[in-house]
């Protein structure tokens, strides 16, 4: 008995020096283009967690297939939801999934940040693709025995660790594998979040298709096989993370001189950020920012609907309500044209933005976002009432983009303001912040239109009132992001703190450079990893425009 537990030490302490940060520095030679399609394969994956609408009515409607009469009970209160085996599910209660999912994204993020400093990206992520993954395959089980709670706990609670896990572990690592582009390099993974969707809403829909018979929905064989594909594309990311030599930087590359464009020279201590109100104002930064945009896209496709009505098949002047069946049908696919198209601009803003930051600097990126965002949610309105469709599809097109690249943009700004030693578990606190505003934005959307519909108030009228409220949110937030100072010198860790430390958890070296590391550019091995995660992007973006096209015919 002890003999075989002495042979399986050395196994276990094998297997986790494979995961551990001192195993996966980079030695000579490595090229660090190879690090951000490891972060897109992950981000990729968790990305679906905005496309997880097209489970709802297939499974709203699970139980009355094949049958005579539907297996509806409407008056049916969320307990019974829970564990209820003969009534069909209601779409309120499937979505809120995605409500625990984002929760939890942003409690586990905040929770395990310190730990994935310590751990390293690839230990993190590896915990990501078993959480994610394995959340799909449990919510497969649920769904298969019908027990809603079993559907929250796997998709929600378990998924929004790996949510939250597989979203902040790259951040880090991106950053430090490039001081010279930190925004390009964390907008090119957080991207994938954003393109998740993309590919993972026509994939599932297509697998729903593909599985569903005369005796069931097609969903859970579907969350099982997304949920194998999701572990082996996530467990691939992860392994191809490295992490640079602490003091490495590019060939060529000199940092700024301090005081420049809000760069820290220094690194604050992950417990003492919090202590800081630049944490605070950059906290309220990012939950007004994603606020105004997140309400938007909870409600895009009745928006648009209900403001222009028959104008958006031919029929100016005429309400949606007194549109008939099929003429309603034909309005509904061209708002859902107006919702991939906004998803297009939402991914493609987070990669525009957060290099233009590079460019520009990560304050007065901000400062475009909400003094852009505030103008052109007040002329929404008029862009309503003078019945331009095309301008309002612009003008909510662009602030989609802002509202990407607000994600993108935010892990820049903390390690311009915080420095790079624990710019990851900083993130992951506050991304808090989304976890708010994911419940403020759609809330306020929402029970502003209800009170003004059950005022009377229909067309482009019904939502002038919302955006204008909006655009105060961005005005609070331009403020915000106006009081943001660089920090005090006594925030900063002493240098023989960071030294002991190690940039990666490991000895730092006796001088800096770029020690053969980093270097090339699309070289095969690099070609291949981007093809990997390229190719499924661009299907993705060709779907999104196939469906985008009806708005503009």
């Amino acid at each position: 008995m002890n003999a075989s537990l002495a042979s399986s030490a050395p196994l276990d302490a094998r297997a986790t020096h494979w995961l551990s940060r001192e195993h996966i520095v980079a030695k000579p030679g490595f090229n660090r283009w190879l690090v951000p399609p490891a972060a897109l394969a992950i981000h990729l994956c968790i990305g679906m967690a905005y496309g997880l609408s097209v489970f709802w009515l297939p499974l709203s409607r699970a139980l009355s297939v094949g049958r005579p009469t539907p297996a509806a009970c409407p008056d049916m209160g969320v307990v019974t939801a829970l564990f209820t085996t003969t009534c069909d599910w209601r779409v309120s209660d499937l979505v809120t999934v995605f409500s625990i999912g984002i929760v939890v994204l942003g409690l586990s993020a905040a929770l395990f940040g310190g730990w994935l400093e310590r751990a390293g990206p690839r230990k993190a992520g590896l915990v990501a693709a078993v959480c994610w993954s394995g959340g799909f395959l449990i919510g497969a089980l649920g769904v298969y025995v019908h027990q809603l709670w079993i559907v929250w706990l796997g998709m929600g609670l378990i998924g929004g660790i790996g949510l939250g896990l597989g979203y902040i572990s790259p951040v880090s690592t991106l950053i430090k594998w490039f001081p010279d582009r930190r925004g390009m390099a964390t907008g090119m993974a957080i991207m994938g979040f954003g393109g998740g969707a993309m590919i993972g809403s026509p994939l599932a829909d297509t697998l729903i298709k593909t599985f569903r018979t005369n005796d069931t929905a097609g969903v859970w064989q579907t969350l099982a096989v997304m949920g194998v594909g999701y572990l082996l594309f996530m467990t691939a990311g992860a392994f191809g993370y490295r992490v640079p030599p602490s003091g490495w930087r590019p060939e060529g590359f000199m940092p700024r001189a301090t005081g420049k464009a809000m760069i820290a020279s220094g690194h604050v201590h992950l417990d003492d950020a919090h202590k800081t109100p630049q944490f605070w104002l950059l906290w309220l930064v990012l939950c007004l920012n994603v606020s105004a945009g997140i309400g938007v896209l909870a409600l895009a496709s009745p928006m648009l609907q209900e403001i222009f009505g028959g104008a958006l098949i031919g029929r100016p002047g005429t309400a949606l309500v007194d549109l008939d069946a099929a003429q309603k049908a034909q309005v509904a696919a061209i708002a859902a044209g107006f919702v991939g198209l906004l998803s297009l601009f939402n991914i493609l803003g987070r990669f525009f933005w957060a290099s233009m930051s590079d460019k520009l600097g990560r304050k007065a990126t901000y400062a475009t976002f909400f003094a852009l965002g505030c103008a052109l949610y007040a002329a929404a309105p008029w862009a309503a009432h003078i019945g331009s469709q095309a301008l309002f599809v612009m003008f909510f097109c662009v602030i989609l983009s802002m509202y990407g690249g607000g994600f993108a943009t935010i892990p820049a700004y903390l390690a311009d303001v915080f420095g790079t030693q624990f710019v990851g578990a900083i993130h992951g606190r506050l991304l808090t912040a989304w976890s708010t505003s994911g419940i403020v934005g759609p809330f306020v959307v929402t029970k502003i239109r209800e009170l003004q519909a059950a005022s009377g108030v229909q067309g482009a009228d019904l939502y002038g009132r919302t955006m204008y409220i909006l655009a105060a949110f961005l005005a609070a937030g331009f403020v915000a992001n106006l009081l943001i100072r660089p920090l005090a010198r006594r925030w900063f860790m002493k240098e023989d703190d960071v030294a002991a430390m190690g940039a990666n958890g490991t000895a730092a070296p006796a001088r800096e450079g770029s020690f053969g590391i980093g270097r090339g550019g699309l070289t095969a091995p690099a070609a291949l990893a981007w093809a990997v995660v390229g190719l499924p992007i661009l299907w993705g973006i060709w779907i999104t425009l196939s469906k985008a096209l009806i708005l503009f015919r």
